[in-house]
């Protein structure tokens, strides 16, 4: 067995040399490389709330085809391509599209004019409903006095709130901050395990045990003990799970077939890629171009849908979600099983790149080197 010995290393008699310094060229590099990525992530970050604007927004529309076609024409004006009116035959179909979740709410015109809302949906839309339900007294109030008649006997818009925020969450702050740590909570998982298990197999399990485990651990704080969540308990336990094992599959999977910089290319896949788009602060429709749609598909979006479907809206379709998270879910264990027939009977990339580690510390402090 032979050792190598670092020419910085203490000899009889002669004190240790200091390690060379840094030279001036790498310093002034990572410093403009760190800057890069602080850029990167308030870019990744900010670029949601800064260009967020209503797009196109379905809201149900149910009267006389005179008074919609004329509050089609007072929101074009107002707010031009913000809402798409969707028409339904009456205030009942019309709370069942919001309770579906294929509106964000509704505008019922006639005798006696309502405007139905979700806070439970987004704070967001409700303001902006609430609004259109002020544009609409002005304008019945604007009709009555070109009629001649006293404004303040125009009919008074009602605004009811369809679904509700718990009383435990009346702002949605709960709700919003507590589908954060599926992210998060999906990459440190993914990471510990790529870390701290060797074997891609044996990661598949530690993915799943952790996802559940997890999945129940969120669900006792943010349903029993915050009350952030409604709906059945289990059924959200099981939402959370596979969410977490959408974030952290993946990234166990990717290691298993790159080494250890599957763990960047996942992490970053997450958390810069996926969760700016994934429409969990504000509705999807507020994002530019496609990219609240393509968010659904990814893990941060699907859960945070699926939670919020599950919670308060039961007659939604949640199928589009719960089919996202196990395609990410299944991608990951797919990768896991393709890199371990890739290294069978060999090294695997991870535990290769912890033998050179092993190798390069016993060099540098003149130990005694790993067998070959």
């Amino acid at each position: 067995m032979s050792s190598t010995t670092d020419t910085t290393a203490p000899s009889a008699g002669r004190p240790a040399r200091p390690a060379p310094h840094t030279p001036w060229a790498r310093v002034v590099g990572l410093g403009l490389a760190v800057a890069a990525v602080v850029g990167v992530l308030v870019l990744a970050f900010s670029w949601p709330a800064v260009t967020a604007e209503p797009q196109d927004l379905p809201v149900a529309v149910a009267g006389p085809p005179p008074a919609v076609a004329g509050l089609e024409a007072t929101l074009a004006t107002a707010q031009p391509g913000a809402v798409d009116l969707v028409p339904v035959a009456d205030r009942d179909a019309a709370v069942d599209a919001v309770e579906s979740r294929e509106t964000y709410g509704a505008i019922v015109l006639g005798e006696a004019p309502e405007v139905l809302t979700a806070s439970a949906a987004s704070s967001v839309t409700n303001q902006l409903l609430t609004g259109v339900a002020t544009q609409l007294q002005a304008g019945l109030a604007q009709q009555a006095a070109t009629a001649g008649g006293d404004p303040a006997a125009a009919p008074t818009v009602t605004v009811t709130d369809v679904v509700p925020l718990s009383p435990d969450d009346p702002r949605g702050t709960g709700l919003t901050a507590a589908l954060f740590p599926l992210v998060l909570g999906g990459i440190v998982g993914g990471v510990a395990v790529s870390l701290l298990v060797v074997g891609a197999l044996r990661r598949v399990l530690a993915v799943a045990v952790y996802s559940a485990a997890g999945g129940v651990v969120l669900v006792a704080v943010l349903q029993s003990w915050y009350g952030a969540l409604q709906g059945d308990w289990w059924t959200n336990a099981g939402a959370a799970a596979l969410a977490l094992a959408a974030v952290a599959a993946p990234i166990t999977g990717l290691v298993a077939l790159l080494g250890r910089a599957g763990i960047a290319l996942g992490a970053v896949t997450m958390m810069l890629v996926a969760n700016p788009i994934s429409g969990a602060t504000m509705p999807p429709e507020f994002l530019p171009w496609h990219w609240g749609e393509v968010g659904q598909w990814f893990p941060p979006g699907a859960g945070a849908t699926l939670l919020r479907d599950l919670s308060y809206f039961p007659s939604a379709d949640a199928g589009s979600a719960w089919l996202a998270l196990g395609l990410w879910a299944a991608a990951g264990v797919l990768l896991s099983l393709v890199g371990h027939l890739r290294t069978a009977g060999g090294v695997e990339p991870d535990a290769e790149a912890a033998r050179d580690e092993a190798l390069e510390h016993a060099a540098r402090h003149g130990e005694a080197a790993l067998p070959a």
